[in-house]
């Protein structure tokens, strides 16, 4: 299988345009290795986790690839100020933000020769921070888990870039090598996946959750949150529903709060797929089985291959 060259392989010093998002709790040091190992960049997702604890997590890498990898941080953790400083102080190479503007970690960033990979999800972010910096930008549609923007990857994609000069990196509904190439057609030089990573053989996702994952249909997806404006997308379980309900009699923020505040670990680690928040992307419909990341990787690549190569579908 031959490595594919764009100027993010490049950038980053990897084999294969692959990017593995950063979701919290899933994103740890065995996936982010396993991933790395393989040829694609793995990341670590800083969530909401304590500084101290990314440092273990990054040093594990480490001790398991010497390939690059980087670290995803979330704007809003409470200790943002000092994981952007382990970044630097353990010679991370690359860092994607998610939530908000990393504009004042970007001197400190960029000195230390830290490769910076803002998500984004509008063209008016995109321009933004390559004003500010940034060495591309992962544009992240709709149908992506988690989080969500309210554009989707198929008009996002092309949108940034005819913007911006800088490489964009795909994400949101990618999941094979069928959406690794329509990704490139639009414009895009990697991808960015999540959900189908969660149900990787070293992923350390509860079975339960990967199950769910593996089980989902194309119309098990919703969002939750669209009222307060922090729209989540994720598996509908009891959870989603109560929330809706609630949400539909216009319950206050906080009351909307208590029903998520540690679902997202419950599902992880726990397993409760009840009430717990099983974060995956409108995509889940086509993860039918869990394999190595090397696996995912290469069966990606070699399928998008031959549809760019234009073996497959010509009539």
């Amino acid at each position: 299988m031959h490595k594919m060259k764009t100027r993010i392989t490049q950038l980053l010093g990897i084999e294969y345009p692959i990017i593995q998002g950063g979701m919290a709790w899933v994103a740890e040091h065995n996936l982010a290795a396993a991933v790395s190992e393989a040829g694609g960049l793995g990341l670590i997702g800083a969530g909401g986790a304590p500084a101290e604890f990314i440092r273990e997590q990054i040093r594990k890498v480490k001790e398991t690839t010497s390939n690059p990898f980087g670290v995803n941080l979330m704007l809003m953790n409470p200790e943002a100020d000092a994981i952007a400083q382990i970044i630097v102080e353990e010679g991370v190479r690359v860092v994607t933000t998610g939530a908000g503007n990393p504009g004042k970690y970007m001197a400190m960033w960029k000195e230390a020769g830290v490769k910076v990979i803002p998500v984004i999800a509008s063209v008016a972010m995109a321009k933004m921070m390559e004003r500010g910096g940034a060495d591309a930008v992962v544009a992240e549609g709709m149908e992506s888990g988690g989080h969500i923007g309210s554009a989707t990857t198929m008009t996002l994609v092309p949108q940034v870039v005819d913007a911006v000069k800088i490489p964009v990196i795909a994400a949101g509904g990618i999941a094979d090598g069928r959406g690794f190439a329509a990704s490139m057609m639009l414009g895009a030089e990697a991808v960015q996946m999540g959900t189908r990573f969660v149900v990787a053989k070293e992923s350390i996702a509860h079975e339960n959750y990967k199950k769910k994952l593996i089980g989902a249909k194309d119309i098990d997806s919703e969002v939750t949150g669209m009222s307060h404006g922090h729209p989540v997308r994720q598996i509908r379980n009891n959870m989603t529903r109560e929330y809706v309900k609630l949400e539909r009699e216009g319950a206050p923020f906080e009351e909307l709060e208590k029903l998520t505040l540690g679902a997202l670990r419950k599902a992880v680690v726990e397993g409760d797929t009840v009430n717990g928040t099983l974060m995956a992307g409108q995509i889940a419909g086509l993860v039918k089985k869990e394999q190595t990341c090397r696996e995912m990787i290469e069966e990606i690549m070699a399928e998008a291959e031959k549809l760019l190569h234009g073996t497959v579908g010509v009539m």
